[in-house]
């Protein structure tokens, strides 16, 4: 099986319908699928809903697909520096499932490992608990969160091999590993493509078998959020 496409764009190819399910990998800019998104954006797709730990900042990452009124409800953990998300949200025009990061993770493993659901102690008692059952462990209060499945994920590597053995760099790893099993079909968009058999097996953090189509995205800008530098000493 084939699974690498030319771009982004074919890689998408039949996937997209209005009103689906996207989870997304990612933290800020780091570890996120640009070139997925820019296909996202580009095929016109709407009223989406994704799961992802924030979504991206104005004008960069998912914050792109908030600009073009894509998205109409974002499952997230971080919602700061985004003024649009912030606009929309305070509006009523973007619905808001507020996650606290690690049991968005966890969510995002359970759907991956056909967990439908799974208690836990974090938001109790608090408006993240709001609607949930809750459930008594040896006389803690712990509520119900659901495990995610989305239609399809779209993911972000450094490298993969043609069967789709994939290797994450450093903090870029950060949510794409549970996002990607998270859904029916794993897009992985890589900075480069190589052989079967010229990665070393212990590496690999995310094997082939959940990633079902590949996408070379590079040349990349590496963005960052906030350039921090220190002041340069007068001559």
């Amino acid at each position: 099986m084939d699974k690498l496409y030319p771009n982004a764009s074919a890689a998408l190819e039949g996937l997209l319908f209005d009103g689906m399910m996207i989870c997304a990998g990612g933290f800020g800019l780091c570890g996120i699928p640009e070139r997925l998104i820019d296909a996202i954006q580009a095929s016109g797709v709407k009223d989406l809903t994704i799961a992802s730990n924030n979504a991206g900042i104005d004008n960069e990452g998912l914050g792109k697909l908030l600009r073009s009124r894509q998205v109409k409800k974002m499952i997230s953990s971080y919602v700061g520096e985004n003024k649009e998300f912030e606009r929309q949200y305070l509006s009523g025009e973007l619905e808001v499932e507020f996650c606290p990061q690690g049991t968005l993770a966890e969510r995002c493993r359970a759907g991956g490992a056909g967990i439908p659901g799974f208690y836990t102690k974090t938001g109790v008692g608090t408006k993240v608990a709001e609607g949930k059952e809750v459930k008594v462990f040896d006389g803690e209060e712990y509520i119900l969160e659901r495990g995610i499945r989305a239609d399809i994920s779209i993911i972000k590597g450094w490298k993969a091999d043609e069967a789709g053995n994939l290797i994450f760099r450093k903090t870029a790893r950060n949510f794409n590993q549970p996002m990607a099993t998270a859904s029916h079909l794993c897009i992985a968009e890589v900075e480069e493509v190589v052989p079967v058999g010229s990665l070393d097996p212990d590496q690999i953090h995310l094997p082939g078998i959940y990633v079902k189509r590949l996408v070379v995205g590079a040349p990349y800008d590496k963005k960052i959020e906030f350039r921090t530098v220190r002041p340069r000493e007068a001559a």
